[in-house]
């Protein structure tokens, strides 16, 4: 597998007298900010989150570097007695609001004692900004209103982690990825369903999306096709030891022809994975308008060796790449972000993932050009 130069790489957490996990990424263009948000936790345990902590990035197009300021705690980010976890940003563009949607879990409770219990404890929440995330809005919980009756039927529940969508319908729906164990009508294991909660106008009001397949996870979103065929495509986190996609043509409220894609392994239990959509490079006849990028460890066995993945067909299961090495060693969750045109003139993204043995968080910047010369050479 090659190896993928890169523009910048460098740590922007790292674990200490805190441990730090789970990160998220956003960019906002016009500002020309990153957003690094990722869980502050007192050990790496997941019942040992606290809260949710931010840096900021400026991005310097003549230099093609990222500089990162101080970490921020997003103190409002948090409901009493409960610790802050699954951060998911997402940008509103049409009404300039920051989403920052989270899930509160009571301190203390585990996972896998809401799954052994049954009891679902687990609140879907958010704040939001209008200054690009210098402040925030006290907490809203969304569960009521977002789950509906449905919140009794399933042991527990998360959203994202990772950055979430809008769709470029006439509404302009927001779309967050999530995940729910239901409980089976007689006493036996939960079992995972991935899902989206949706909103039409622009956050106010949600409601929660259909189920995709049992025994998936943490999933993420992306948009692609043109108008009069725009299609919501949907990558999860799977226990089959391959990701399993699907694709929504109603913006991700039922999703069809979910299937396991055996070139998108999974190592035992699976792992968090990300994709983003972007414009393809200019090409001619039979080129799709989008295109997607992929990142997940790319050894099936153990968590290591973080790989990007090119779809130039989406979303055929058939037309993903060989993974090109982000990152070699340890490595675990990963948010990407699309960054514009790169120096070389192709696609740029940035990556924030987990390397090591969760003992930091890196920012990698590379472009399309760089992880794959062969399919930018071919356009």
């Amino acid at each position: 597998m090659a190896t993928c130069p890169v523009l910048q790489k460098e740590r922007v957490f790292q674990s200490g007298a805190y441990a730090y996990r789970i990160p998220a990424l956003l960019y906002l263009p016009r500002q020309r900010t990153l957003l690094a948000f990722a869980e502050k936790r007192v050990s790496k345990k997941d019942e040992h989150a606290e809260l949710i902590v931010l840096r900021r990035g400026s991005y310097d197009s003549s230099a093609h570097q990222v500089q990162w300021h101080a970490q921020e705690v997003v103190a409002e980010a948090q409901l009493e007695g409960h610790r802050s976890m699954n951060p998911s940003p997402l940008y509103d563009k049409k009404t300039g609001t920051l989403f920052l949607f989270f899930i509160a879990v009571p301190r203390d409770v585990s996972e896998q004692h809401q799954l052994f219990t049954r009891v679902n404890v687990t609140r879907f929440c958010q704040v939001t900004s209008m200054d690009h995330g210098k402040s925030w809005s006290p907490a809203r919980d969304l569960t009521g209103p977002a789950t509906g009756p449905a919140y009794k039927e399933w042991a527990t529940f998360a959203v994202g982690p990772g950055h979430c969508l809008q769709l470029h319908n006439g509404a302009q729906s927001l779309v967050v990825p999530a995940y729910a164990y239901r409980k089976p009508p007689a006493l036996g294991r939960p079992h995972p369903f991935a899902f989206c909660f949706l909103s039409h106008d622009h956050g106010h009001t949600w409601e929660r999306g259909n189920f995709v397949a049992q025994d998936t996870l943490e999933c993420q979103v992306a948009e692609v096709g043109g108008a009069g065929q725009r299609v919501v495509y949907l990558n999860a986190r799977s226990l089959l030891r391959a990701r399993v996609q699907a694709k929504s043509t109603n913006d991700g409220l039922d999703f069809q022809e979910t299937q396991s894609v055996g070139k998108l392994v999974e190592p035992p239990h699976g792992c968090q994975g990300s994709v983003v959509s972007f414009p393809s490079p200019p090409a001619g006849s039979g080129s799709s308008a989008q295109w997607l990028l992929y990142s997940h460890p790319t050894d099936p066995e153990q968590r290591a060796n973080l790989g990007a993945y090119l779809n130039t067909q989406p979303p055929g299961a058939a037309a993903w790449s060989e993974p090109m090495l982000l990152a070699k060693g340890p490595c675990a969750y990963s948010d990407l972000q699309s960054l514009g045109i790169g120096p070389d003139g192709s696609p740029q993204f940035g990556c924030l993932y987990e390397a090591g043995n969760y003992d930091e968080i890196v920012f990698l910047m590379f472009t399309l050009k760089q992880a794959f010369p062969a399919e930018c050479a071919a356009r």
